[in-house]
């Protein structure tokens, strides 16, 4: 029997905020073959540093988006890998792999936030759904410019476009995560793309400011 190889992590830098436009299929995707997966619930180290390998830079990314600290995503990946590595064990199977690891990385990066006090802090606004779709913004944006909009957004409003456009979580998944409701984050993908779309149709360059003429 031919075993199929997992889609390759694309060895780029982290992707851009791009993901706030439309939804993508999550960068965690990857068909981990079953006998790897057997290896590695054994405790082999290799088939677990393939593992590490392959799911290195989706971890990082995500925790990168929703923390925004390059030093925060790096704790949040090693958190992540080591408690996969330490629970892999338990994984049934029922489900995809890709899946179960994520929401253990989902968990951490929101765990972070939440010793900060950033998530409490940040999601203290109407719980009430936004009535009506709001259109993306418009897909002509470059990737430069959706990072620094994005970087621009209160981080639980991040946090959640990132879990919705990019990684396909639900409303009531989202809402479930961030011990919320669903209209929760209805309404924070509503203002955080109407927030985007105003950011990105903002002229890029500042007014010309008259000053006095130096004595």
């Amino acid at each position: 029997m031919t075993t199929t190889t997992p889609t390759a992590v694309p060895p780029t830098a982290p992707p851009p905020a791009a993901a706030a436009v439309a939804t993508a299929t999550s960068s965690f995707a990857i068909d981990v073959p079953a006998a790897l997966l057997r290896r590695a619930r054994a405790g082999e180290g290799r088939a677990l540093e393939q593992l590490y390998r392959w799911f290195e830079r989706p971890v990082f990314n995500l925790a990168l988006r929703i923390c925004h600290d390059r030093e925060v995503a790096a704790d949040v990946l090693q958190d992540t890998m080591l408690k996969v590595i330490g629970r892999i064990g338990d994984f049934r199977g029922d489900s995809p792999f890709w899946g179960w690891l994520r929401q253990i990385a989902v968990n951490e990066a929101l765990m972070r936030l939440r010793r900060g006090r950033r998530l409490e802090a940040e999601s203290d606004i109407d719980d009430h759904a936004i009535a009506g779709d709001v259109p993306p913004p418009s897909a002509a944006a470059d990737a430069a410019a959706l990072q620094r909009a994005m970087a621009e957004l209160p981080e639980i409003t991040r946090s959640v476009l990132w879990l919705y456009h990019a990684e396909g979580f639900t409303h009531d998944e989202i809402g479930a995560l961030m011990a919320r409701t669903p209209s929760f984050s209805k309404s924070q993908v509503a203002r955080g793309t109407r927030r985007l779309r105003e950011l990105l149709e903002s002229p890029r360059t500042a007014p010309t400011r008259t000053t006095g003429t130096a004595p």
